[in-house]
């Protein structure tokens, strides 16, 4: 799998790292949702190794930022 694939999940992260900066739970939240799709669509055609330890980290990662999210909303 290319590392463009990466690039464009990491870009999309760093969205969801600034919406939450700026308070935007909802919108950080939908964000997520969509990376949170595309990492599950990844997931789908990997079968490398280092792949999917790198697809492993952007899941760990969704999840903390997940949290954030709902600590900004208010329901944490």
């Amino acid at each position: 799998m290319g590392n463009d694939k990466f690039e464009l999940l990491k870009s999309n992260v760093q969205e969801i790292i600034d919406l939450i900066a700026s308070s935007n739970a909802i919108e950080a939240n939908n964000k997520l949702v969509d990376v949170s799709e595309q990492l599950d669509e990844l997931l789908d055609h990997s079968d490398e190794d280092e792949d999917l330890r790198e697809i492993s980290r952007y899941q760990v990662l969704l999840n903390k930022l997940h949290e954030k999210i709902l600590a900004l909303d208010g329901l944490v």
